[in-house]
This record gives structure tokens, sequence and C-alpha cells, in this order.
């Protein structure tokens, strides 16, 4: 059976594997980015040092990545864009002809939600269904539509940019309202303590104890990426909205409300077609649906 490496390039870690073409992992781990203090370059380093210790372990059919950022998909896959406050220099780099180059294996490359629909429509939440838009809510919020199991990239690979969207006149993105970086900081400021005091995970276990402050923060929260979501449903009509990201882990505090208010923000005709489903693959997403994206594309080179 061949065997693949997987990477998952975020802001803070690399996630990565081997993995079978049917989707098994033979092994995990994960590795520091360290993007601002060692730049792009850093990154190609580190890349190409996990596939050659993976491919010491037995003989690899490729490479698939999947990286944050504006990402051109495919075996020639280069970062059109990533802000240089996080990914300094990382913009304009070719990464899959350079992982192929160093390595001699082919290598895909896809944009990190991208990934993740694809990973929850191959093994997860969205599978079997023929329209999926995925939702991630973290650090900040990200989206992806696919039609018939495929990514809709946009004439600039940047449809689905949910996070992007501006609401009633504001100056302010939805992402500014609907992530983890908002919750976190109305919460600092109503309990009078520092955003880097906080995380995700500590505001709702204060919710889940009756803190009234946190609950309406979590409830803001939900109700401006619910708006989001909102338009997603008048102009896609997808079969199925999955949720996920580091706060969708939260399902069952999160998941009465933005149905209750779906159903309120858009009409039945519109709603009715449309279910609301929470990602069931965690961290594994990403890596799963870039493979996924890999073998796809090398079958249709064939």
């Amino acid at each position: 059976m061949k065997k693949y490496a997987v990477l998952d390039i975020g802001g803070t870690t690399i996630k990565y594997g081997c993995v079978t073409e049917n989707g098994h992992f033979l092994l995990k781990g994960t590795r520091p980015t360290l993007a601002r203090e060692e730049g792009s370059e850093g990154i190609v380093h580190k890349v190409v040092e996990i596939v050659d210790t993976i491919g010491r372990q037995g003989v690899l059919s490729g490479v698939a990545i999947d990286s944050a950022g504006i990402v051109k998909p495919g075996f020639a896959g280069e970062i059109i864009f990533a802000g240089e406050a996080s990914f300094p220099g990382y913009s304009g780099t070719k990464l899959a002809s350079r992982v192929t180059e160093a390595t001699g294996l082919p290598c895909y490359l896809e944009n990190d939600v991208n990934a993740a629909a694809l990973g929850e429509y191959w093994q997860g939440a969205a599978q079997g269904a023929a329209s999926v838009f995925m939702a991630t809510v973290g650090t900040g919020l990200g989206g992806c539509f696919l039609l018939d199991g495929r990514v809709w990239h946009g004439a600039r690979y940047s449809a689905g940019e949910l996070g992007f969207l501006r609401l009633h006149g504001e100056k302010r993105i939805l992402e500014d309202l609907a992530s983890t970086r908002a919750l976190i900081r109305e919460v600092s400021f109503t309990h009078n303590v520092s955003p880097a005091e906080l995380s995700g995970e500590q505001i709702f276990l204060w919710a889940k104890q009756g803190d009234e402050d946190a609950l309406l923060a979590i409830r803001d929260m939900a109700a401006a990426i619910t708006e989001g979501l909102s338009a997603v449903c008048c102009l896609l009509n997808p079969e199925v909205i999955v949720l996920g990201g580091g706060v969708m882990a939260q399902q069952e505090l999160l998941q009465p409300f933005i149905e209750q208010q779906l159903d309120t923000l858009v009409m039945p005709a519109m709603r009715a077609g449309t279910r609301l489903a929470f990602a069931g693959l965690g961290n594994d997403a990403g890596m799963l649906g870039v493979l996924y994206a890999f073998l796809q594309a090398d079958a249709s080179r064939l």
C-alpha cells in the first residue's frame, strides 16, 4: 500500500504524519513553525527535513501539504499571499516545487481551510454531500465551498473567505467579531485581565460554570458567525455547512444557539435544504484533505 508524507503548516505549529492511500495514519508529530523567527526559508527547511525523516521509515509515493495563506493549489503550488506579521517572506514561495526539487517526490499544495473541508468530505462530517460549505473558527474565520467534492477556488484562489465579509457598513470585517480572538478581547475587557492570560477553553469553562459575561460574549460571537452563515445559505444553498476549528469543539453549547439563529435569519425555503454539522476529524482534517486532493489530482494526470 502506498504511503505519503502529509503536513499542515500553521502559524504556531507544523503538524505532520505518514498516511496510507486509504487515510490511515502510521505516525503523527508536530514541530514549532517559528515563522517570525526563521522566515520562509526556515519553513521550507523544516518541511524538507520532516519529509526526509519520514522517508527513512519506508518508501514514500509523494508529499501533500496544506498551509495557511492564499494558495495556488497543485503540484506546482505556491503561496500567493500570507500576512507579513505572521509569515514574513512567505508570500511568493514556490513551496511545492521546492519540496519536489529537494526530495525527488511529487508534492501537492493546498490552502489549510480548503484541505480541512476536503478531509471532512472524504472521511468526516460531510461524506456523501454534493455541496459543502466549511467554516473554521479559530484565531481567525476561514471558509471553503466544495461542489461535487472539488474546491471552488475562485478567480484568484480566495473564494470562500468568510472572515473578510463586511456587514452593516462596519469598518471591521466579520473575523473581527466572529473568532476566538474577538471572544478573548471581549472577555478580557469584562473581566479586567490581559488577553494573553485567556484562552477560548477557559472562557467556555467559565460559561459552563455560570459566568454570565462569558456566556454573553460567546453568544455575541456565535451570533456574528451565524450572520455570516446566513449569507452562505442565501448565496450558495449548500447541502451541509460544516463548522470546524478549535471553538467548534464546544458543540453542545453552540449548536442550539446557531441552529435557532439560522432559522430566524434565513427564510424557510432557503434554510430547509441545508443541515448543520460539526467537524469530526479534529486536527487530522487538513492532512487527510490535502492527501485526498493529491490523490484526485494524481489520478487525473494518468
